[in-house]
């Protein structure tokens, strides 16, 4: 985006400024905003037209679209903040439709007096993100509300993508005879925002999971054409994510505690404070349902990933009780797990 400030203007403060209402009225100073911090973070051929909107090449496939919303608070939190969190939510619902993540689109709700190196770091953050899952942020819109309400910054952003799975891939896919994976460590993100956002000093190891998944998802399709169901286990974790799929497909999940990867630091603080691992909130996990003979492949193919080394096979798609899912304890009984009764933590994302 070229520069269309006159020389006269002063650049700026990015080190003691604050988000001001006039940053959000359209004129000289909301020109000056985008100009400075979110072009120059964010500039690729399509953004530095400078239009309402972008023009995109023509895509030859099917196209997956997908929107997102992110509240998180603490903004900044261990492993990532509010930026890297837009971009890797946003292009992990796109990969999770068996599509290859392009563009995306953000809108930032700003309050008054938000500080302007928060903002810098937050933008730089996405704009980290988004090379490393190699999409461009195409476009995009800046409002400012005032000062009491809002906290401090929202972020919506809207992915699009091009489908590359060979079929249908969805939560009504899971079949009998299925094999259940994910791609590692469960509660990592909800407990790291918990640990942040109450100042327990003693959780500072560990750190949100929050990142792209579309290299690793994209591995996986390669290996294993036949996949059925891909979902990303944020909200309502794990748990959640797995009861929706036995619920959409008409199938019962039958998971093996043993085999579900937890760290022990995230097991001790979700003991602690009386959380289950499985309802908690991930934010760079994948679920991969497939053919029970090609479950050896898929696994291959996350573990080959930075992301996905703790990748396990962790249940089974079975014909009984459809709809719900159950687990084989540690001590070999079975319980049913349930879908979350409420928000055991607000705002994680």
């Amino acid at each position: 985006m070229t520069s269309i400030k006159p020389d006269y203007v002063k650049k700026l403060d990015l080190k003691a400024g604050r988000v001001e209402m006039s940053h959000g009225a359209g004129g000289l100073a909301t020109a000056q905003l985008i100009d400075e911090v979110f072009a120059r973070a964010f500039t690729n051929e399509w953004l530095n037209v400078g239009h309402d909107g972008a023009m995109l090449p023509a895509l030859h496939r099917p196209i997956a679209v997908s929107c997102d919303a992110h509240v998180v608070s603490p903004l900044f939190f261990p492993g990532g903040d509010i930026g890297r969190l837009a971009v890797c939510g946003t292009v992990n619902d796109v990969a999770v439709c068996g599509a290859k993540p392009l563009y995306i689109a953000a809108t930032f709700i700003l309050e008054e007096g938000f500080p302007l190196k928060d903002l810098v770091e937050i933008v730089n953050s996405m704009a980290e993100a988004a090379r490393e899952a190699g999409v461009a942020i195409v476009t995009g819109d800046t409002k400012v509300v005032e000062k009491g309400h809002g906290d401090g910054i929202y972020i919506t952003a809207t992915g699009i993508g091009e489908k590359i799975a060979e079929g249908e891939i969805s939560g009504r896919q899971a079949r009998p005879g299925d094999a259940v994976l994910i791609s590692g460590s469960m509660g990592d993100h909800g407990t790291a925002i918990l640990s942040q956002r109450e100042n327990m000093t003693f959780l500072t190891d560990i750190k949100s999971d929050t990142a792209p998944l579309n290299g690793l998802i994209e591995n996986v399709l390669k290996a294993v054409p036949g996949v059925h169901v891909l979902r990303d286990p944020t909200r309502g974790g794990l748990a959640a994510t797995l009861n929706e799929i036995a619920h959409q497909s008409g199938v019962g999940i039958v998971l093996d505690e043993k085999a579900i990867p937890v760290k022990n630091e995230v097991a001790a603080a979700c003991e602690f404070l009386g959380l289950d691992p499985l309802f908690v909130a991930n934010e760079g996990k994948v679920i991969v349902i497939c053919p029970k003979e090609d479950a050896p492949k898929a696994l291959a193919a996350m573990k080959a990933s930075p992301y996905g080394r703790q990748a396990a096979i962790i249940g089974d798609i079975v014909n009984d009780n459809p709809g719900s899912v159950e687990m084989v304890t540690l001590l070999g009984g079975r319980r049913s797990v349930d879908w979350l009764n409420g928000e055991q933590l607000p705002r994680i994302c």
